[in-house]
């Protein structure tokens, strides 16, 4: 992996350097994480042990949650082992392979979240014609397809970063390693990586966020022909997915279309898209959805019934 290097390991200043707070840092997003394994891992469950939950929404939902899951896993347990280290260090390799996974469960994320507009938008504006449209073979399809985007991207991003030559400063003024952190370490002029970056990442991240919006105020307008319960029904869905929408791209859109700049905000903004919205999701999916709800209901009631015959 190494290329005119003479760096062969980085030490990540984390999110502060007082000892306190970073005991603080330890616990909140332990917390945190945790909270988001089990959730989105219980949404996993629940979808794949209920025949309630068979829609095409469901298995996009399926693919978020695993998403979501592998996207914290990437920065979070480190954030959390660093929190307690006196030196955090982390090797070339294992930062470039850091990069490579943020980005690729980051994009899978951001297609996910696409095929749940898409499927928003056949259920409510053709209704007769949603089963064939997005049957489970179509479905299987797009998954597969966001997975290989995805992976496409992730050697995109992948490539840039080893072309960085790294022979001086090995100090990352982050909590993991991404491409905007060691632009300000590379010994070259990185003005056309961070523009590769921008077309990139940005492009990706402004561009889904313009066709979601899109596609959101379509399924709105188209709200107006249906029924006093149907609409209840599709806006409590629509909402869900909205506010979604609205955490994980925020954040996503102000780090990477951007000149290569840092602001004292970037870590905060970094740690709420990277791991705030995975802990959300959970909770937003469950929380204005009856079906899940129901679905983790009977799930538990079965198991607490089939441990009491034992």
């Amino acid at each position: 992996m190494q290329q005119n290097n003479s760096v062969t390991e980085f030490i990540l200043l984390g999110l502060t350097q007082d000892p306190m707070r970073q005991k603080v840092v330890f616990v909140i997003f332990f917390i945190f994480y945790v909270g988001t394994v089990v959730g989105n891992l219980l949404i996993i469950v629940t979808i794949k042990s209920s025949r309630t939950l068979e829609s095409p929404m469901y298995f996009f939902l399926f693919y978020l949650s695993l998403a979501d899951s592998c996207f914290s896993t990437s920065t979070a347990p480190r954030l959390i082992v660093d929190a307690l280290s006196a030196k955090k260090i982390i090797s070339y390799n294992e930062c470039m392979t850091q990069v490579f996974s943020l980005h690729l469960f980051g994009c899978m994320e951001i297609f996910v979240l696409i095929l749940m507009a898409v499927d928003r938008y056949v259920a409510i504006c053709k209704p007769l014609r949603h089963p064939t449209i997005m049957s489970r073979q179509v479905c299987t399809i797009l998954i597969v397809l966001a997975w290989i985007g995805s992976f496409i991207h992730s050697i995109a991003q992948i490539i840039l970063a080893l072309r960085l030559p790294f022979c001086g400063p090995n100090l990352i003024d982050h909590y993991c390693c991404d491409l905007q952190p060691l632009l300000k370490l590379a010994c070259m002029d990185t003005y056309v990586i961070n523009t590769l970056l921008v077309s990139n990442s940005g492009a990706i991240c402004s561009s889904s966020f313009v066709i979601l919006m899109i596609s959101y105020i379509v399924i709105l307008h188209s709200l107006r022909n249906h029924s006093a319960e149907g609409k209840k029904k599709a806006l409590s869905t629509c909402t869900s997915h909205i506010i979604v929408v609205v955490l994980f791209f925020g954040p996503c859109i102000f780090i990477y279309t951007r000149p290569p700049t840092t602001f004292p905000m970037d870590k905060m903004v970094a740690v709420f898209y990277t791991i705030g919205t995975p802990f959300l999701n959970p909770l937003i999916y469950t929380l204005r959805n009856v079906e899940v709800k129901n679905a983790m209901r009977k799930l538990w009631h079965l198991k607490i019934t089939s441990e009491n015959k034992k």
